[in-house]
């Protein structure tokens, strides 16, 4: 199965070629392997490029998809080789309509790495009780998913498959109206009565 990571290797013109580590997104310590030395981490990354002189922005939205691959290393060679480490968060559920959508999350060291996976997983797992419950529709507990990550661990938002799609400035919905909103949406009719499991969503009583 692996643990896929993308490691990105900056390029003199400030572009960067990509390639595919099958068990890089195992542990972030990987980074730790990557070195002027060791640029491909003993063979641990695979030599062949998957795409070359690609534009920072573009990683993203063209080459990181945030189903399959776990972790983002960005590599800028030079004096000290630094490697600049990234979990991957998918945003969606299996059953998921954009099931290219995701943010990236800067960590510094395995520790932290371990934190922000704990809280995802969690607060993911969460917000798919409440949908299956039926107390916010698929969109707004995504929407929720979404601020907590860029709020609370100051993500980047991006969709996988879309052009210039990266959200450079994020703007935090109004989480109190959108879960009011929803849950309206999915408990009552159009009178505002609690609506029972099997009335329509609509109230056709006008003809």
């Amino acid at each position: 199965m692996g643990h896929r990571a993308l490691v990105a290797y900056r390029r003199p013109d400030r572009r960067y070629d990509l390639r595919y580590s099958h068990w890089g997104g195992d542990t972030v310590t990987f980074a730790d392997r990557i070195s002027a030395e060791t640029p491909l981490a003993g063979g641990a990354v695979d030599p062949p490029l998957l795409a070359a002189a690609i534009d920072r922005d573009r990683i993203l939205t063209a080459h990181l998809d945030p189903c399959p691959y776990e972790v983002l290393y960005l590599v800028e060679p030079g004096s000290d080789y630094r490697v600049s480490t990234y979990r991957v968060c998918w945003l969606e559920w299996l059953e998921g309509r954009d099931g290219g959508r995701g943010a990236i999350v800067a960590v510094d060291d395995a520790r932290a790495d371990r934190r922000v996976r704990t809280w995802f997983r969690a607060t993911k797992t969460t917000l798919a009780d409440v949908v299956e419950m039926g107390v916010l529709s698929r969109r707004a507990a995504r929407t929720y998913l979404e601020a907590r990550v860029c709020e609370d661990e100051g993500g980047t938002l991006y969709t996988y498959g879309e052009t210039d799609s990266v959200d450079e400035e994020y703007v935090p919905p109004d989480r109190r109206g959108a879960v009011h909103r929803d849950s309206r949406r999915a408990g009552t009719n159009a009178r505002g009565d609690r609506r029972g499991p099997d009335e329509p969503e609509f109230d056709d009583s006008s003809g």
